[in-house]
């Protein structure tokens, strides 16, 4: 036990961690909390009544190690986990990773090809799903010539997860790993591609969890996280597990999809102190507010990520319910957020300020760094980064260059020391010439009473020149018409440059997401 421990150290010029020469995550996380009197204490509670403690939590967590290496899974192969958030992805998340296997927790909304490319991208040696998305999974089984090893559904009698939980041994030596060592794999969400699958070590989750759940947060042993956001991104992992664990709190898991009503109802039951968003969110949540109120006031504090968080939900959130949303940036890559507004630090509109452990660069086209106030591409250093994209050299070596990573973001830093998003970089328009940002535009149409979402691309005109073309969700659908794009368009005039004014307005009743909320700009230009 004393080998897997590690030393929160501050240094002059940078927040740094020290860990031990043999390094286990899953005993600080995991194991840790028997010796310091938990295993009594409430980790997990869920929607469907379940309720475990740390001490059952350590156990299973040793069972479901044991029943995968009984399978023969060997250290280092990997176990794609599509799970639903409950406590059987605690345990099949920990127990690999105690027993020096690599789960890789997948997007649980894909679809047949995209599992099967997953799968044989990753060339696990396991796949463990839960019941409920066994139609698509098994699809993908279907179309690949070399199938994974083992494939095992999370629930059932015979051959499941749990029922080899249940016959397994209760007792696990952590493997004798390092904190460099490869830990889990998180393939990145496709905004803007095929998925790529993001190698990170045994030490990235203390990093996040120390310098944002802790030094941001203020996360404390007796707090309850909620996250709407699940388990199989990095936003939701740390929200809804890592974060809890890492200070000995409680979760809350939802194993469902998210909607205002089921959100609003789970924080009155549970009553959560920590509750995490993504602004598509917060933005029915606060239209189900216009007609409803919903009893909020066990949560001290709500966060947001996912997408940049217009300063209109921030306000509206604010007065509604008289609750700061922390607003941030992060990514798959850099495992969660690294830029961050705080408590008692809050500037509507902006990402906030860099998390401790982080550093920041802002550069232009030509590699060089940008005057304070200019746009550019935000490049990021941090000890949680992952090691490589698996399988993809000629990626990795493009993003992640001497500790730095390229975040494919674009941004702004005022002089205050504030970060401002301009959109991906991918996104920006150059619009007579000028640079411009989508979100610019979409954060001030969302600011008219009747939007409740917007996506600016660029489009051609007749001359071959690119202008903003807006897609607009309404608060009512009735409202759509030239009337309407006529008022929109005056709206904008009130506080945009005018070669940022939306050319084109169109009326649609969804916008295409990723599973983490991001809007996919490019399959609105396409």
């Amino acid at each position: 036990m004393e080998n897997h421990q590690v030393e929160v150290v501050v240094s002059s010029d940078r927040d740094s961690l020290t860990f031990a020469p043999v390094f286990n995550v899953a005993v600080p996380f995991i194991d840790r909390h028997i010796s310091e009197g938990r295993s009594a204490k409430l980790a997990i509670r869920t929607n469907r009544g379940v309720e475990v403690s740390y001490g059952e939590l350590a156990r299973n967590v040793n069972c479901c190690g044991n029943a995968l290496l009984d399978l023969g899974i060997n250290p280092a192969e990997r176990v794609i986990m599509i799970v639903k958030d409950c406590a059987e992805f605690f345990y099949c998340f920990w127990g690999a990773i105690k027993a020096g296997l690599i789960p890789v927790p997948v997007n649980t909304l894909l679809r047949a090809k995209d599992y099967a490319y997953i799968i044989a991208d990753s060339g696990c040696t396991a796949v463990v799903y839960s019941p409920e998305f066994a139609a698509e999974v098994e699809a993908a089984l279907e179309q690949l010539e070399t199938r994974p090893r083992c494939c095992l559904l999370v629930e059932g009698k015979d051959n499941s997860l749990q029922s080899l939980i249940a016959a397994a041994a209760a007792d696990l030596k952590p493997a004798p790993t390092t904190a460099e060592d490869d830990c889990f794999w998180l393939y990145s969400s496709g905004s803007t591609g095929s998925p790529k699958g993001a190698v990170h070590r045994h030490r990235d989750m203390v990093v996040t969890s120390q310098f944002y759940g802790v030094d941001v947060l203020g996360i404390k042993e007796r707090d309850v996280c909620f996250s709407a956001a699940k388990l199989f991104f990095a936003y939701g992992l740390g929200n809804g597990m890592t974060f809890p664990l890492w200070v000995g709190a409680s979760t809350v898991l939802y194993d469902a999809r998210p909607t205002p009503d089921s959100t609003f109802e789970t924080i009155e039951k549970f009553k959560p102190s920590l509750y995490f968003g993504v602004p598509t969110l917060y933005a029915a949540q606060l239209q189900a507010l216009e007609t409803e109120t919903r009893d909020l006031s066990s949560v001290r504090l709500c966060v947001s990520a996912g997408e940049a968080l217009p300063s209109d939900i921030f306000n509206r959130w604010r007065q509604k319910t008289g609750l700061a949303i922390l607003d941030g940036i992060g990514s798959t890559e850099l495992l969660h957020i690294f830029i961050s507004n705080r408590v008692d630090d809050i500037n509507p509109g902006s990402s906030g300020r860099l998390v401790p452990g982080y550093e920041a660069k802002i550069l232009d086209e030509t590699g060089k760094a940008v005057p304070q106030g200019e746009s550019g591409r935000l490049w990021i250093r941090g000890d949680s980064t992952a090691r490589c994209y698996w399988n993809k050299p000629q990626k990795t070596a493009q993003t992640m260059v001497d500790g730095w990573l390229d975040t494919g973001d674009t941004y702004i830093q005022d002089r205050k020391g504030y970060f401002h998003y301009c959109g991906r970089n991918d996104d920006m328009l150059k619009v007579g010439g000028i640079w411009c940002s989508p979100f610019e535009i979409e954060a001030k149409l969302i600011e008219h009473p009747k939007v409740l979402e917007a996506a600016v691309v660029g489009r051609a005109d007749d001359a071959g020149l690119i202008k903003p073309e807006a897609h607009i969700i309404l608060q009512n659908h009735d409202n759509a018409g030239d009337s309407l794009a006529a008022e929109l368009l005056e709206h904008c005039k009130k506080g945009l440059a005018p070669y940022k004014y939306p050319r084109w307005f169109q009326f649609v009743t969804e916008l295409p997401k990723t599973a983490t909320g991001k809007i996919q700009r490019f399959k609105l230009r396409s």
